[in-house]
Protein backbone atom coordinates (compact mmCIF):
# COMPACT_ATOMS: atom_id res chain seq x y z
CA UNK A 1 0.00 0.00 0.00
CA UNK A 2 1.33 3.40 -0.96
CA UNK A 3 2.50 5.81 2.10
CA UNK A 4 0.06 9.17 1.93
CA UNK A 5 1.99 12.44 1.36
CA UNK A 6 0.45 15.72 1.93
CA UNK A 7 1.43 18.58 -0.51
CA UNK A 8 1.30 22.14 -0.09
CA UNK A 9 0.92 22.73 -3.51
CA UNK A 10 0.46 26.20 -5.69
CA UNK A 11 -0.10 24.81 -9.43
CA UNK A 12 3.81 26.67 -9.61
CA UNK A 13 6.79 25.11 -11.55
CA UNK A 14 8.24 23.80 -7.78
CA UNK A 15 4.93 21.51 -6.16
CA UNK A 16 4.01 21.00 -9.61
CA UNK A 17 7.70 18.77 -9.83
CA UNK A 18 6.66 17.63 -6.71
CA UNK A 19 3.90 16.32 -7.15
CA UNK A 20 5.55 14.24 -10.73
CA UNK A 21 8.42 13.03 -8.26
CA UNK A 22 6.57 12.08 -5.34
CA UNK A 23 3.84 9.91 -6.94
CA UNK A 24 6.56 8.69 -10.29
CA UNK A 25 9.90 8.37 -8.84
CA UNK A 26 8.98 7.50 -5.06
CA UNK A 27 5.49 6.09 -5.46
CA UNK A 28 3.92 8.30 -2.67
CA UNK A 29 -0.15 8.61 -3.28
CA UNK A 30 -0.03 12.52 -3.23
CA UNK A 31 -2.71 14.52 -1.56
CA UNK A 32 -2.42 18.20 -2.51
CA UNK A 33 -4.21 21.19 -0.68
CA UNK A 34 -3.98 24.57 -1.33
CA UNK A 35 -4.79 27.29 1.31
CA UNK A 36 -6.23 31.00 0.24
CA UNK A 37 -5.70 33.67 2.44
CA UNK A 38 -6.86 36.44 0.04
CA UNK A 39 -4.63 35.52 -3.14
CA UNK A 40 -6.48 33.62 -5.42
CA UNK A 41 -9.94 34.07 -7.13
CA UNK A 42 -12.58 31.33 -7.50
CA UNK A 43 -11.44 30.88 -11.09
CA UNK A 44 -7.64 30.86 -10.53
CA UNK A 45 -8.62 28.69 -7.66
CA UNK A 46 -10.75 25.97 -9.83
CA UNK A 47 -7.71 25.98 -12.56
CA UNK A 48 -4.95 25.23 -9.97
CA UNK A 49 -7.86 22.14 -8.93
CA UNK A 50 -7.46 21.20 -12.54
CA UNK A 51 -4.00 20.95 -12.85
CA UNK A 52 -3.50 18.89 -9.94
CA UNK A 53 -5.94 16.46 -11.02
CA UNK A 54 -3.68 15.90 -14.35
CA UNK A 55 -0.38 15.91 -12.42
CA UNK A 56 -1.76 12.44 -10.87
CA UNK A 57 -2.59 13.46 -7.47
CA UNK A 58 -4.73 11.19 -5.55
CA UNK A 59 -7.52 14.24 -3.79
CA UNK A 60 -6.72 17.98 -4.25
CA UNK A 61 -8.17 20.00 -1.49
CA UNK A 62 -8.95 24.16 -1.29
CA UNK A 63 -9.33 25.85 2.26
CA UNK A 64 -10.88 28.86 2.36
CA UNK A 65 -8.79 30.46 4.98
CA UNK A 66 -9.19 34.01 4.48
CA UNK A 67 -11.28 34.79 7.53
CA UNK A 68 -9.58 32.55 9.86
CA UNK A 69 -6.11 34.59 8.56
CA UNK A 70 -7.75 37.85 9.78
CA UNK A 71 -8.84 36.15 13.11
CA UNK A 72 -5.64 34.38 14.20
CA UNK A 73 -2.89 37.20 13.08
CA UNK A 74 -3.84 39.69 10.99
CA UNK A 75 -6.14 41.40 14.08
CA UNK A 76 -3.28 41.02 15.86
CA UNK A 77 -1.01 42.71 13.77
CA UNK A 78 -3.28 45.63 13.24
CA UNK A 79 -3.50 45.90 16.84
CA UNK A 80 0.15 46.44 17.15
CA UNK A 81 0.67 48.53 14.55
CA UNK A 82 2.84 46.03 13.10
CA UNK A 83 5.62 47.31 10.32
CA UNK A 84 8.77 45.09 10.31
CA UNK A 85 11.72 47.42 9.99
CA UNK A 86 9.26 50.13 10.62
CA UNK A 87 8.64 49.39 6.79
CA UNK A 88 6.75 46.17 5.98
CA UNK A 89 3.38 45.11 7.18
CA UNK A 90 4.81 41.26 7.10
CA UNK A 91 2.62 40.40 4.20
CA UNK A 92 4.20 37.01 2.85
CA UNK A 93 5.48 36.08 6.13
CA UNK A 94 2.11 36.12 7.97
CA UNK A 95 0.12 33.96 5.64
CA UNK A 96 3.02 31.35 5.03
CA UNK A 97 2.32 30.88 9.15
CA UNK A 98 -1.50 30.44 8.41
CA UNK A 99 -0.72 28.18 5.55
CA UNK A 100 1.41 25.82 7.12
CA UNK A 101 -0.59 25.54 10.12
CA UNK A 102 -3.84 24.46 7.63
CA UNK A 103 -1.59 21.83 5.79
CA UNK A 104 -0.15 20.29 8.78
CA UNK A 105 -3.91 19.69 10.26
CA UNK A 106 -4.96 18.40 6.98
CA UNK A 107 -2.00 16.10 6.98
CA UNK A 108 -2.85 14.62 10.86
CA UNK A 109 -6.81 14.49 9.53
CA UNK A 110 -5.65 12.37 6.85
CA UNK A 111 -3.44 10.41 9.07
CA UNK A 112 -0.42 10.65 6.24
CA UNK A 113 2.73 9.06 6.90
CA UNK A 114 4.51 12.46 4.97
CA UNK A 115 4.22 16.34 4.26
CA UNK A 116 5.62 17.70 1.75
CA UNK A 117 6.47 21.34 0.32
CA UNK A 118 8.14 22.93 -2.60
CA UNK A 119 10.28 25.29 -0.52
CA UNK A 120 14.35 25.96 -2.07
CA UNK A 121 16.77 25.98 0.32
CA UNK A 122 17.47 29.81 -0.01
CA UNK A 123 14.32 31.45 1.74
CA UNK A 124 12.71 31.83 4.73
CA UNK A 125 9.72 29.80 3.39
CA UNK A 126 11.26 26.52 4.44
CA UNK A 127 11.68 27.24 8.09
CA UNK A 128 8.40 28.66 8.93
CA UNK A 129 7.29 25.75 6.97
CA UNK A 130 9.14 22.81 8.62
CA UNK A 131 9.40 24.60 12.26
CA UNK A 132 5.19 24.41 12.21
CA UNK A 133 5.04 21.10 11.05
CA UNK A 134 7.69 19.61 13.43
CA UNK A 135 5.44 21.04 16.10
CA UNK A 136 2.17 20.47 15.16
CA UNK A 137 2.86 16.85 13.67
CA UNK A 138 5.91 15.56 14.94
CA UNK A 139 5.54 12.10 14.04
CA UNK A 140 5.00 12.76 10.36
CA UNK A 141 8.01 12.90 8.11
CA UNK A 142 8.90 16.34 5.86
CA UNK A 143 9.77 15.73 1.95
CA UNK A 144 11.57 18.78 0.14
CA UNK A 145 12.18 17.84 -2.85
CA UNK A 146 13.81 20.70 -4.27
CA UNK A 147 15.67 21.85 -1.18
CA UNK A 148 17.08 18.30 -0.74
CA UNK A 149 17.85 17.84 -4.54
CA UNK A 150 19.11 21.05 -4.56
CA UNK A 151 17.48 21.61 -8.13
CA UNK A 152 17.55 24.41 -10.77
CA UNK A 153 14.72 26.00 -12.40
CA UNK A 154 15.64 24.23 -15.60
CA UNK A 155 15.90 20.70 -14.23
CA UNK A 156 12.65 21.16 -13.10
CA UNK A 157 11.30 22.05 -16.30
CA UNK A 158 13.79 19.37 -18.23
CA UNK A 159 11.92 16.58 -15.93
CA UNK A 160 8.08 17.43 -16.13
CA UNK A 161 8.87 18.52 -20.01
CA UNK A 162 9.76 14.49 -19.95
CA UNK A 163 6.87 13.14 -18.48
CA UNK A 164 4.81 15.07 -20.64
CA UNK A 165 3.39 17.61 -18.45
CA UNK A 166 1.78 20.74 -20.31
CA UNK A 167 2.28 24.21 -18.38
CA UNK A 168 3.36 27.33 -19.15
CA UNK A 169 7.37 27.12 -18.42
CA UNK A 170 8.17 30.54 -18.98
CA UNK A 171 9.55 32.50 -16.10
CA UNK A 172 8.19 35.42 -15.29
CA UNK A 173 10.32 38.45 -15.10
CA UNK A 174 8.41 39.43 -12.08
CA UNK A 175 7.67 37.33 -8.95
CA UNK A 176 4.21 37.82 -7.55
CA UNK A 177 2.72 37.07 -4.61
CA UNK A 178 -0.34 38.21 -3.56
CA UNK A 179 -2.79 38.12 0.06
CA UNK A 180 -5.09 39.72 1.80
CA UNK A 181 -2.55 41.26 3.77
CA UNK A 182 -0.36 43.02 1.12
CA UNK A 183 1.25 41.18 -2.25
CA UNK A 184 5.03 41.38 -2.86
CA UNK A 185 7.19 42.00 -5.78
CA UNK A 186 10.63 40.56 -6.50
CA UNK A 187 12.78 40.90 -9.55
CA UNK A 188 16.41 41.60 -11.28
CA UNK A 189 15.98 45.37 -9.36
CA UNK A 190 15.22 43.39 -5.38
CA UNK A 191 18.73 41.08 -5.60
CA UNK A 192 20.68 44.03 -5.17
CA UNK A 193 21.64 46.75 -3.24
CA UNK A 194 20.83 49.46 -5.50
CA UNK A 195 17.24 49.67 -7.61
CA UNK A 196 13.88 50.33 -7.68
CA UNK A 197 10.64 48.06 -9.29
CA UNK A 198 9.61 50.41 -12.39
CA UNK A 199 6.05 50.86 -12.80
CA UNK A 200 5.54 47.80 -14.80
CA UNK A 201 6.04 45.44 -12.16
CA UNK A 202 4.14 46.66 -9.97
CA UNK A 203 0.90 44.57 -10.21
CA UNK A 204 -1.88 47.27 -9.54
CA UNK A 205 -1.32 50.52 -12.11
CA UNK A 206 -1.41 54.34 -10.43
CA UNK A 207 -4.76 55.16 -12.14
CA UNK A 208 -6.21 57.74 -9.80
CA UNK A 209 -4.75 61.63 -10.56
CA UNK A 210 -6.63 63.58 -8.07
CA UNK A 211 -7.20 62.96 -4.34
CA UNK A 212 -9.81 61.65 -2.24
CA UNK A 213 -10.98 61.91 1.72
CA UNK A 214 -11.77 57.98 3.23
CA UNK A 215 -13.28 58.07 6.97
CA UNK A 216 -12.51 54.82 8.47
CA UNK A 217 -14.22 53.76 11.20
CA UNK A 218 -12.42 51.43 13.90
CA UNK A 219 -14.61 49.62 16.83
CA UNK A 220 -12.62 48.33 19.46
CA UNK A 221 -9.30 48.09 17.19
CA UNK A 222 -11.28 46.53 14.28
CA UNK A 223 -12.28 48.34 10.88
CA UNK A 224 -15.91 48.29 11.00
CA UNK A 225 -16.92 51.00 8.56
CA UNK A 226 -15.28 52.92 5.32
CA UNK A 227 -17.42 55.74 4.59
CA UNK A 228 -19.92 54.61 6.85
CA UNK A 229 -20.32 51.52 4.53
CA UNK A 230 -20.99 48.30 6.86
CA UNK A 231 -19.24 45.15 6.23
CA UNK A 232 -20.09 42.04 7.32
CA UNK A 233 -16.41 40.84 8.49
CA UNK A 234 -13.49 43.22 8.59
CA UNK A 235 -11.90 41.11 5.68
CA UNK A 236 -14.32 42.32 3.59
CA UNK A 237 -13.45 45.96 4.26
CA UNK A 238 -9.82 45.11 3.81
CA UNK A 239 -10.52 44.35 0.02
CA UNK A 240 -12.85 47.07 0.07
CA UNK A 241 -9.94 49.84 1.24
CA UNK A 242 -7.48 47.99 -1.38
CA UNK A 243 -9.93 48.64 -4.04
CA UNK A 244 -9.98 52.32 -3.23
CA UNK A 245 -6.64 53.15 -2.41
CA UNK A 246 -4.63 50.32 -4.98
CA UNK A 247 -5.18 52.81 -7.93
CA UNK A 248 -3.44 55.33 -5.72
CA UNK A 249 0.04 53.90 -5.76
CA UNK A 250 -0.23 54.22 -2.15
CA UNK A 251 1.55 51.33 0.03
CA UNK A 252 4.21 50.84 -2.42
CA UNK A 253 7.82 50.07 -1.05
CA UNK A 254 10.68 47.83 -0.82
CA UNK A 255 12.10 46.12 2.50
CA UNK A 256 14.92 45.39 3.38
CA UNK A 257 15.48 42.73 6.48
CA UNK A 258 17.24 40.29 7.92
CA UNK A 259 16.19 36.55 7.24
CA UNK A 260 16.03 33.69 9.56
CA UNK A 261 18.31 31.94 7.84
CA UNK A 262 20.99 34.87 8.64
CA UNK A 263 21.15 37.22 5.21
CA UNK A 264 19.79 40.04 4.18
CA UNK A 265 17.52 40.31 0.88
CA UNK A 266 15.56 43.06 -0.40
CA UNK A 267 11.78 42.59 -1.36
CA UNK A 268 9.16 44.85 -3.15
CA UNK A 269 5.68 44.98 -1.94
CA UNK A 270 2.49 47.17 -2.09
CA UNK A 271 -0.17 47.33 0.66
CA UNK A 272 -2.45 50.11 0.18
CA UNK A 273 -5.09 48.99 2.45
CA UNK A 274 -2.59 47.54 5.12
CA UNK A 275 -0.69 50.54 5.35
CA UNK A 276 -3.44 52.54 5.47
CA UNK A 277 -5.25 50.80 8.45
CA UNK A 278 -1.85 50.17 10.38
CA UNK A 279 -1.45 54.26 10.27
CA UNK A 280 -5.05 55.51 10.77
CA UNK A 281 -5.17 52.63 14.21
CA UNK A 282 -2.02 54.22 14.95
CA UNK A 283 -2.99 57.71 15.00
CA UNK A 284 -6.78 56.79 16.39
CA UNK A 285 -4.53 54.99 19.26
CA UNK A 286 -2.55 58.17 20.15
CA UNK A 287 -5.47 60.27 21.11
CA UNK A 288 -7.00 57.58 23.22
CA UNK A 289 -4.75 55.40 25.15
CA UNK A 290 -2.42 56.73 27.63
CA UNK A 291 1.66 57.33 27.75
CA UNK A 292 2.41 54.09 29.24
CA UNK A 293 0.17 52.12 27.31
CA UNK A 294 1.62 53.86 24.37
CA UNK A 295 5.17 52.81 24.98
CA UNK A 296 4.58 49.08 26.22
CA UNK A 297 2.52 48.60 23.17
CA UNK A 298 5.27 49.64 20.77
CA UNK A 299 8.05 47.85 22.76
CA UNK A 300 5.84 44.19 22.83
CA UNK A 301 4.46 44.51 19.27
CA UNK A 302 8.05 44.70 17.74
CA UNK A 303 8.61 41.66 19.15
CA UNK A 304 5.59 39.94 18.67
CA UNK A 305 6.13 41.10 14.63
CA UNK A 306 9.66 39.88 14.53
CA UNK A 307 8.88 36.28 16.26
CA UNK A 308 5.97 36.08 13.97
CA UNK A 309 8.42 36.87 10.98
CA UNK A 310 10.43 34.14 11.98
CA UNK A 311 7.96 31.60 12.15
CA UNK A 312 7.36 31.52 15.89
CA UNK A 313 3.82 31.72 16.01
CA UNK A 314 2.98 28.48 18.30
CA UNK A 315 5.49 29.89 21.17
CA UNK A 316 2.97 30.54 23.76
CA UNK A 317 4.25 33.97 24.67
CA UNK A 318 2.44 34.61 21.33
CA UNK A 319 -0.66 33.99 22.96
CA UNK A 320 0.37 35.98 25.87
CA UNK A 321 1.52 38.96 24.07
CA UNK A 322 -2.36 38.67 21.69
CA UNK A 323 -4.40 38.71 25.19
CA UNK A 324 -2.22 41.88 26.04
CA UNK A 325 -3.09 43.56 22.33
CA UNK A 326 -6.86 42.44 22.97
CA UNK A 327 -7.34 44.27 26.29
CA UNK A 328 -5.34 47.44 25.14
CA UNK A 329 -8.24 47.75 22.44
CA UNK A 330 -11.12 48.80 24.75
CA UNK A 331 -10.85 52.04 23.99
CA UNK A 332 -9.75 52.59 20.25
CA UNK A 333 -12.99 53.07 18.57
CA UNK A 334 -13.38 55.92 16.58
CA UNK A 335 -13.43 57.38 12.90
CA UNK A 336 -9.84 58.79 11.41
CA UNK A 337 -9.86 60.93 8.12
CA UNK A 338 -7.52 60.21 5.45
CA UNK A 339 -6.99 62.50 2.17
CA UNK A 340 -5.60 60.00 -0.90
CA UNK A 341 -3.27 61.28 -2.99
CA UNK A 342 -0.99 59.68 -6.29
CA UNK A 343 1.32 57.47 -4.25
CA UNK A 344 1.19 59.12 -0.82
CA UNK A 345 -1.98 59.84 1.65
CA UNK A 346 -2.44 62.64 4.67
CA UNK A 347 -3.56 61.28 8.24
CA UNK A 348 -6.03 63.87 8.55
CA UNK A 349 -7.40 63.39 12.16
CA UNK A 350 -9.80 61.68 14.44
CA UNK A 351 -13.17 61.80 16.05
CA UNK A 352 -13.59 59.56 19.58
CA UNK A 353 -15.59 59.13 22.81
CA UNK A 354 -11.92 58.28 24.34
CA UNK A 355 -10.05 61.48 22.66
CA UNK A 356 -7.89 62.12 25.58
CA UNK A 357 -7.21 65.43 24.00
CA UNK A 358 -9.96 67.15 25.75
CA UNK A 359 -10.70 70.81 25.82
CA UNK A 360 -12.26 70.38 28.99
CA UNK A 361 -8.85 69.83 30.45
CA UNK A 362 -6.39 72.77 28.59
CA UNK A 363 -5.16 72.65 25.38
CA UNK A 364 -1.54 72.26 25.11
CA UNK A 365 0.79 75.30 25.00
CA UNK A 366 -2.43 77.68 25.30
CA UNK A 367 -4.16 76.96 28.49
CA UNK A 368 -4.62 74.86 31.78
CA UNK A 369 -7.51 74.03 33.24
CA UNK A 370 -6.56 71.08 35.45
CA UNK A 371 -3.94 72.65 37.94
CA UNK A 372 -1.94 76.31 38.80
CA UNK A 373 1.56 77.18 38.14
CA UNK A 374 2.31 76.75 41.82
CA UNK A 375 0.98 73.03 41.54
CA UNK A 376 3.42 72.72 38.44
CA UNK A 377 6.45 74.80 40.74
CA UNK A 378 5.92 72.22 42.94
CA UNK A 379 5.73 68.83 41.14
CA UNK A 380 8.67 69.85 38.66
CA UNK A 381 11.16 69.82 42.45
CA UNK A 382 9.63 66.62 43.22
CA UNK A 383 10.10 65.14 39.75
CA UNK A 384 13.39 66.20 39.65
CA UNK A 385 14.56 65.40 43.25
CA UNK A 386 16.33 62.47 42.23
CA UNK A 387 18.44 63.69 39.51
CA UNK A 388 19.21 66.90 41.68
CA UNK A 389 20.69 64.58 44.62
CA UNK A 390 22.86 62.51 42.33
CA UNK A 391 24.16 65.95 40.74
CA UNK A 392 25.05 67.10 44.08
CA UNK A 393 26.45 63.78 45.49
CA UNK A 394 28.49 63.87 42.37
CA UNK A 395 29.35 67.53 43.00
CA UNK A 396 30.33 67.03 46.35
CA UNK A 397 32.34 64.15 46.00
CA UNK A 398 34.56 65.61 42.85
CA UNK A 399 35.13 68.44 45.64
CA UNK A 400 36.89 65.88 47.98
CA UNK A 401 38.94 64.68 45.74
Amino acid sequence: MAKKVVLGFSGGLDTSFCVKYLTEEKGYEVHSIIVNTGGFSEDELKKIEEHAKKLGVKSHKTVDAVKNYYESIIRYLIYGNVLKNNTYPLSVSAERLSQALHIASYARELNADAIAHGSTGAGNDQVRFDMVFHIMAPEIEIITPIRDMNLSRAAEVEYLKSKGVEMNFEKSVYSINKGLWGTSVGGKETLTSNGYLPDEAWPTQVTQTGTEQVKLSFEEGELKRINDQEFAHPTEAIQHLQQIAGPYGIGRDIHVGDTIIGIKGRVGFEAAAPILILKAHHALEKHVLSKWQLQWKDQISQFYGTWLHEGQILDPVMRDIEAYLQSSQRNVTGDVFLQLHPYRYQVLGIESPYDLMNNAFGSYGEANRSFTGEDVKGFTRIFGNQTSIYHLIKEGAQEEK
